[in-house]
């Protein structure tokens, strides 16, 4: 019997060669499953799967057509301009959310980034951002409350750190030393982002700072779900 890894590699490569084209139907699982004599059941799993990584998408009722990877968000891994603008220009339904504003235990890494010792009390405040109201990424972000007094109680309604600088008159943002990694989606980051674990999550860690001053006004963790976007380095 054909396993399902060997059937999904076919499929895949018969998208990359342009045999199945985006928006294309493809074979149901009944003609799927003739095809490679194996139990419907199969043919279902692998479109799952597919579906999982990101290749297909299912109309209820007519079945699974190719997904056009190549419409997916550009992103620019800068933090010179703000992820709320960058997704308002390029004129996507755009929304942040913010989700959470709570005082972290002492990490040596985050205060390191932060220029801070253990004596300072350091937040973080996650906002979950969506594209045609579909969570796309979790941006959470680091800061001391030696630099904002009162971000305790200011944190709980940012939604752009970037507007939130700006506000308290930092207007020449830089974003410093960036580190880029993969991660598999944990139980609560599949929960907030609506992907499955065989989506890996992209991981960048980076610093924002004041340009003329020199000051570092935060420490960032962002998670994007990879599916969703191109990445423009």
């Amino acid at each position: 019997m054909v396993e399902e890894m060997v059937m999904i590699d076919h499929l895949i490569a018969d998208m990359h060669a342009g045999k199945y084209r985006p928006n294309d139907k493809l074979p149901s699982e009944n003609e799927l499953a003739d095809h490679y004599r194996v139990p419907r059941m199969t043919a279902r799993k692998v479109y799952n799967r597919l579906q999982e990584l990101g290749y297909v998408y299912s109309r209820q009722g007519m079945g699974s057509y190719v997904k056009d990877r190549l419409q997916q968000i550009p992103l620019v891994l800068s933090g010179n301009v703000s992820f709320s603008k960058k997704m308002k220009e390029l004129g996507y339904d755009y929304q942040s959310r913010n989700i959470f504003c709570e005082q972290v235990e002492f990490d040596p890494k985050i205060a390191d980034a932060l220029g801070v010792d253990e004596h300072v009390r350091m937040f973080k405040i996650g906002r979950l951002r969506f594209v045609d109201q579909q969570p796309i990424a979790l941006h959470t972000s680091y800061v001391a409350e030696a630099v904002f007094a009162d971000i305790e109680r200011e944190g709980r309604h940012i939604t752009s750190m970037h507007d939130f600088y700006r506000s308290k008159g930092y207007a020449d943002l830089q974003s410093a030393k960036s580190v880029l990694s993969v991660t598999v989606p944990a139980k609560y980051e599949r929960e907030l982002l609506e992907c499955a674990g065989l989506i890996p999550l992209l991981v960048l860690e980076s610093r924002c700072r004041d340009r003329s001053s020199g000051k570092v006004l935060e420490f960032t963790r962002t998670l994007y779900r990879s599916d969703c976007f191109t990445y423009v380095l």
